[in-house]
């Protein structure tokens, strides 16, 4: 899956290939099983991180780890593309105190969100909040935050593809492109 191909009037590069992407999700699923978890809760933001929860998940089940699952709906929003204040937008309904948390999402980028979702956790009484991401691209953090499990560190380059979306399209494809214009 190298060359470029043609989806919805658009040229897309793969960057990360369904089999490299699978790898790494059975890699950091037996990464998350090792120590001891206490009562795990894995909660997904959504929406971008849908496959990717889906898929690490079962790598998880695979491995032997059997978490509570939940999901949140975060939205950041600011002047323009700038990430500003976060809000929930649908919480959760479980209760984390007490509990091992990890937070999944697909990117990791100003960190602005998922420290959000930490905190929000940690507050919440989380005995620990750990991070796992599909990608991570470091050169435009923001926030103090970094993930405890990264499946690839990301280019600086807009990527669509396994949960993630340009105007809502691309989010079914089943691996990791960068958008390189019109076709």
């Amino acid at each position: 899956m190298s060359d470029t191909i043609i989806v919805r009037g658009k040229r897309i590069a793969p960057l990360y290939t369904a089999a490299q992407i699978a790898e790494r999700n059975a890699a950091m699923a037996a990464q998350i099983g090792e120590g001891e978890k206490h009562d795990l809760l894995v909660i997904a933001i959504l929406k971008g991180s849908f496959i990717f929860a889906a898929d690490l998940i079962r790598a998880m089940h695979a491995s032997g780890i059997a978490p509570e699952v939940e999901f949140i709906t975060l939205s950041s929003y600011g002047k323009g593309t700038t990430s500003g204040e976060v809000r929930i937008v649908k919480d959760i309904d479980s209760d984390p105190a007490g509990r091992d948390v990890l937070l999944i999402d697909d990117i990791l980028e100003s960190g602005n969100t998922l420290k959000f979702a930490r905190d929000l956790m940690m507050e919440r009484g989380a005995r620990s909040v750990d991070v796992a991401v599909l990608l991570d691209k470091r050169e435009k953090r923001s926030a103090e935050i970094d993930a405890n499990h990264v499946g690839f560190e990301c280019p600086d380059h807009f990527v669509v593809g396994y949960g993630m979306d340009a105007g809502y399209a691309f989010r079914e494809l089943p691996f990791v492109g960068i958008v390189e214009g019109d076709a």
